[in-house]
């Protein structure tokens, strides 16, 4: 493994590469359906709390796996200043800087679309997954790179009211609103908001009524009518402002270097959390994730700047680079790993299932048998994208 550090290219901000490997990992880990084997063990306090940190919260709230998405887009906004230096020494000019950035916004959205169709009759054209909300806020990000920092943080600061303000303004659903209708059944009543929150339940708001238009513009089988998910195109625009604090983050990176910036790091962290905190328990706007309010934008922000900080203290403090190896050859390779996950499961698993005897798959215990294969899945992922890191092949857009 020494001789595989070594390979890292010295410009690289390892823990950077870190983070994003572990943000990859839980989102390939969901091979290993820690909810199913919940199920099986329904007094086990820790596949509880294994299965609730694997799977998105209903609505408030947050788990682990509700941090895969805002770390992502986070961490595109720290590589932003990186990719514009580079740009600028290879004597880019903007005209092509700019062009380059629209190109890769497009195909961006697309693959997300391509990968959302590949079990559809036809192509599936919905804008709420990771790579699509990337794509529609991504050139204005890079946009924003060329503007003083107070002028990044005045973007930041009219994105969020703005947004909040617009969600606020929209009539809030009243106590008749047929929620069934819209995908929200009586049992899931429990989740609801009420009083001024109320503007930010599930598909009974502004982002619904916007996809209940834009979203009829393309060819779909049926009309579209709402996400069962709650998710909403519209996110794009709170998303952007995760990316800019991510870009804020790596600012501070280049700037400070050799130094690590953990201070500003942590003091960012305790500021966005405990805004955050203080909208969503006043009433004002609730931190939920599915629909990216401005609270959960500074809630999560912050937290993603306590995992940055963590990592920049492991890896450049206490230089742990081997320790974070494993996690640094997927985060190098975040979209051959994101693809990975979404086109490669299938053929894997019953690659297994048809080459190992049952017996192996349950070596322990039928119960445990989606993490015993999960955990072969992605010893095969791993295996691919450390041969990749060898050979210095990296997928990029």
């Amino acid at each position: 493994m020494g001789a595989s550090v070594d390979i890292i290219p010295p410009q690289r901000n390892v823990a950077v590469d870190a983070y994003r490997g572990l943000v990859m990992l839980l989102m390939m880990g969901e091979v290993m359906q820690f909810e199913t084997v919940a199920h099986s063990f329904p007094n086990s306090t820790l596949w509880r709390i294994l299965s609730f940190n694997q799977t998105h919260v209903q609505w408030v709230g947050m788990g682990l796996h509700d941090m895969i998405q805002p770390s992502f887009t986070f961490l595109v906004g720290v590589a932003l200043p990186y990719s514009l230096r580079s740009r600028h020494r290879k004597g880019e000019t903007f005209q092509r800087m700019v062009g380059h950035t629209i190109w890769r916004s497009f195909l961006l959205v697309a693959l997300g679309i391509f990968l959302r169709s590949i079990h559809s009759e036809m192509t599936n054209f919905t804008f709420e997954d990771t790579l699509t909300q990337i794509g529609l806020g991504y050139t204005f990000a890079f946009l924003l790179t060329f503007v003083r920092p107070r002028w990044q943080w005045t973007a930041f600061g009219v994105i969020l009211f703005g947004y909040w303000l617009a969600w606020a303004l929209y009539p809030a659903p009243g106590p008749a609103f047929p929620y069934a209708s819209v995908g929200v059944p009586d049992d899931w009543h429990q989740h609801l908001l009420h009083g001024f929150a109320s503007h930010w339940n599930k598909n009974s708001n502004l982002g619904q009524a916007f996809d209940l238009w834009f979203l009829n513009l393309f060819p779909r089988p049926s009309r579209f009518l709402f996400n069962d998910g709650g998710y909403l195109t519209l996110s794009f625009i709170p998303t952007l402002g995760t990316m800019l604090l991510g870009l804020a983050a790596g600012r501070w990176l280049i700037a400070d270097k050799p130094n690590v910036p953990l201070r500003k790091f942590l003091t960012a962290a305790v500021i966005l959390i405990a805004a955050g905190l203080l909208l969503h328990f006043t009433g004002i706007c609730p931190i939920v994730k599915r629909i990216w309010t401005p609270a959960w934008t500074l809630f999560s922000g912050g937290m993603c700047f306590l995992f940055l900080a963590a990592f920049s203290w492991i890896v450049d403090v206490k230089k742990h680079t081997r320790l974070a190896f494993p996690l640094v050859v997927i985060g190098m390779n975040s979209i051959a790993a994101y693809l990975m996950a979404h086109l490669f499961e299938d053929f894997v698993e019953s690659s297994f299932r048809i080459n190992l005897r049952m017996a192996t798959l349950n070596i322990f215990g039928t119960a445990l048998e989606p993490v015993t294969l999960g955990l072969l899945t992605l010893a095969v992922y791993w295996l691919i994208l450390h041969w990749m890191f060898r050979n210095k092949i990296f997928l990029r857009i």
